[in-house]
């Protein structure tokens, strides 16, 4: 017989800090390892910057999401917007790094190309946690803020599934999803429905696809 979770249980696990938290610093640490043929900015400006902002994130809400603030949110959203648009720079870098014909060593355009790929999904992985049904305390079963509609439909959602009936969504859900829209270029089992979504997932898509298809194109030259 199949015992249903708790709902403090279920809550509990759903506001975890610490695996978001955990994901972009991981992130940050990798962008000390940019190699310089795609740098245009100093190599130490993002995780600087991703640092300082993650500093308050992390000194509120350590390990579980206990303190809801307007202003935690904003900063969050800065940093992932921050990591994205870093991202697309060090792309466009790899591209004209290729494009210039000086891309000779095929080490740099892997390490290069799958640091790009693995922050994609990290980043998009928090900004899907962040703004689904208007984040981690609107999806609580005790929030106090106003419900908003699903931004996304994940398979859970769908179906009376023993075991599930109580099911909140967690951060390795979102990284899953992340994951995935970086693997098809497009979402698999779990559906974008609103607008913003729909437009994060496009983001992410391109610049994964990009990266892959930057791989691709020099391994057909050496070819």
């Amino acid at each position: 017989m199949i015992k249903v979770p708790k709902a403090a249980a279920l809550g509990k696990k759903h506001m975890r800090r610490w695996p978001a938290s955990l994901a972009v610093l991981v992130v940050l640490a990798l962008q000390l390892t940019v190699p310089a043929q795609v740098l245009s900015l100093p190599r130490w400006l993002l995780p600087a910057l991703g640092v300082a902002l993650l500093v308050p994130l992390v000194w509120m809400n350590p390990f579980h999401l206990s303190r809801d603030e307007p202003w935690l949110r904003w900063i969050e959203l800065v940093l992932l917007g921050a990591l994205v648009v870093f991202n697309g720079i060090y792309l466009a870098g790899l591209i004209d790094y290729l494009a210039s014909g000086k891309a000779v060593e095929g080490t740099v355009l892997v390490k290069a190309a799958l640091l790009i790929w693995v922050t994609n999904v990290v980043a998009f992985a928090v900004w899907y946690w962040e703004v689904d049904r208007g984040g981690p305390f609107a999806r609580a079963p005790e929030h106090e803020r106003e419900v908003e509609r699903a931004d996304l439909l994940f398979p859970q959602m769908t179906a009376e599934i023993p075991g599930w009936e109580k099911w909140l969504p967690g951060f390795t859900d979102y990284l899953f999803v992340a994951f995935t829209a970086a693997t098809a270029f497009s979402p698999t089992d779990t559906m974008p429905l609103s607008a913003r979504v729909k437009a994060l997932m496009t983001v992410q898509s391109v610049i994964a696809l990009l990266t892959i298809a930057v791989v691709a194109a020099r391994a057909v030259n050496v070819l």
